[in-house]
């Protein structure tokens, strides 16, 4: 199978659990079958605002979710049912260092719910821990030769936190850091993580400020002859104005194919239904509205690149 992806991806992200689950509804360790059931119903609607939006003329195959195993319910069957793209993860939740949600289980899981993309988030400094970002390569590698061997697609979520060196050298202005640092230690750790024989098809990766910078990191996520290899931007829970102007940034650039946003499209309206505040219809309208309207940055930023091009 070839490496990459070719075709547009919005995907609504909400593969939130430990995050999730206690920001919302207060609940600590493991949750019961009811709370599970409480929490499971709240990202139903999220789905049901995605469905909104598709029926209010977002492109359905480009439509997709990326939703978790634990309380996603039945949304990954009703995603396949609908024709969208989807999405589920593989890491344990809230944890710094990568590990597998189900250890060596992890191929069963995949095989049963037979997503389009199994999905990782990583934090990746490669001016970080030597050891734990070597443990995280291997296990990392690990998974990438499994879903090679068996054709299946791997978007990986890359994020690189700032060591305190780093964000001292920019007197603590995580602004700064994500400006002026950040760029260039995402491009060595895209590169360190293929040079461990990790091969991914979709890169998931923090916005960045500079159109340049969009086009050195597909780039990089290009180089070594994978040709066919995409960029999508994630949201980062960060406010609508600064999620459209990293939009407009990558949507003009080759090799980036869409996005995979959440917090930034579903937790003002997700929050306001749960504390009773709107009704359920209003929830999913708002989310709908908010994913529509990051389609529409994307593609008119996409749209002005081909005119200027």
């Amino acid at each position: 199978m070839a490496l990459g992806h070719d075709e547009k991806l919005y995907i609504l992200a909400f593969d939130h659990r430990g995050s999730f689950q206690k920001k919302f509804f207060g609940i600590e360790g493991e949750p019961d079958a009811e709370q599970t059931a409480i929490i499971a119903d709240a990202k139903h609607l999220i789905f049901e605002g995605l469905l909104r939006a598709v029926g209010a003329g977002a492109d359905r195959s480009a439509a997709g979710v990326l939703v978790d195993e634990q309380f996603g319910s039945n949304v990954p069957e009703q995603a396949r049912e609908k024709g969208l793209r989807l999405a589920m993860p593989a890491e344990r939740s809230g944890q710094s260092v990568f590990d597998f949600q189900y250890s060596d289980d992890f191929p069963a899981h995949i095989e049963r719910f037979d997503p389009d993309f199994t999905k990782v988030l990583v934090r990746y400094n490669p001016e970080g821990d030597a050891a734990v970002n070597r443990e995280q390569l291997s296990r990392l590698k690990r998974l990438s030769d499994w879903l090679k061997a068996h054709e299946r697609k791997f978007l990986f979520e890359l994020l690189v936190p700032a060591e305190s060196a780093q964000l001292e050298s920019v007197g603590g202005d995580t602004e700064r850091y994500d400006a002026e640092l950040r760029p260039q230690l995402m491009l060595r750790a895209i590169a360190e993580i293929q040079d461990a024989g990790i091969e991914v098809d979709v890169w998931k990766i923090e916005g960045v400020e500079q159109r340049s910078d969009c086009q050195a990191l597909v780039a990089q996520a290009r180089s070594g002859g994978r040709d066919g290899v995409a960029c999508v931007v994630l949201g980062r829970g960060a406010d609508a104005a600064k999620v459209d102007h990293w939009l407009a940034q990558a949507a003009s650039v080759d090799g980036f194919i869409g996005f995979a946003i959440g917090r930034s499209i579903w937790w003002d309206p997700l929050k306001a239904y749960v504390d009773g505040k709107i009704e359920r219809v209003a929830g999913a309208g708002k989310i709908a509205e908010n994913y529509l309207h990051f389609v529409s940055v994307y593609e008119a930023a996409e749209g002005k690149a081909r005119v200027a091009g």
